[in-house]
């Protein structure tokens, strides 16, 4: 990302020095290959090295799966989140290009190492209070079903990886166009936008193709 985000993801690594476990095994396997011979000590040191390895393997990726992890961000008083899968980059907002003859939710064009890329004023297209922009402005540049647009983001607040199974599908109380393009909703009311959706919308994908 053009910008750096900085995250509170807590550090799950033990304390176990996985570089000085794997330096063994290779400096084992390299006497092997030299035909020397390995002590039953060091060949059961080995076998417990390998063993600790690959379950840490197979712990890191369980958890992987477990966690989905977004890039925060505030609009007006809401907390939002999107996929880092989708998301190309992170910028400050300038050099912003109104577009006339466009709905409210087109913001405008701006220009990223020569690509033309639209701002999408999230706000206006889930019917929001419009705070105005602030220097605190970011634009998420998001790529999904092809599409590739920038997402105004009022404040960036960080990385977090939320467990899965604290997500839910949605809340009773929210019955607005916004159930519709999210993913879910966390228990401390992060909101999960779903970009696959937003950029399924025809508003989104013919504006996009006249940007």
């Amino acid at each position: 990302m053009e910008e750096k985000i900085k995250t509170s993801k807590k550090d799950q690594t033990s304390a176990i020095d996985w570089k000085k476990i794997h330096s063994r095994v290779e400096a084992a396997r390299e006497k092997l290959e030299k035909g020397w011979q390995i002590t039953d000590k060091e060949k059961e040191k080995i076998l417990k090295a390998r063993t600790k390895a690959l379950a840490r393997e197979v712990k890191e990726e369980e958890l992987a799966a477990e966690y989905l992890t977004v890039a925060e961000f505030m609009l007006a008083n809401e907390r939002y989140g999107i996929e880092l899968n989708n998301i190309v980059e992170v910028y400050p907002l300038k050099d912003l290009t109104p577009m006339p003859c466009t709905p409210p939710f087109v913001l405008g064009i701006f220009n990223v190492r020569g690509q033309i890329q639209t701002i999408i004023d999230i706000k206006k297209f889930f019917d929001l209070p419009d705070k105005g922009l602030s220097d605190l402005n970011r634009v998420i540049i998001v790529r999904a079903r092809g599409i590739e647009a920038g997402i105004l983001a009022d404040v960036i607040i960080g990385i977090r990886s939320v467990p899965l199974k604290k997500i839910q599908p949605t809340l009773p109380t929210l019955t607005d166009i916004r159930a519709e393009y999210m993913k879910g909703v966390t228990g401390d009311q992060l909101i999960i936008l779903d970009v696959e959706k937003i950029f399924s919308d025809e508003r989104i994908i013919v504006n996009e193709e006249v940007g």
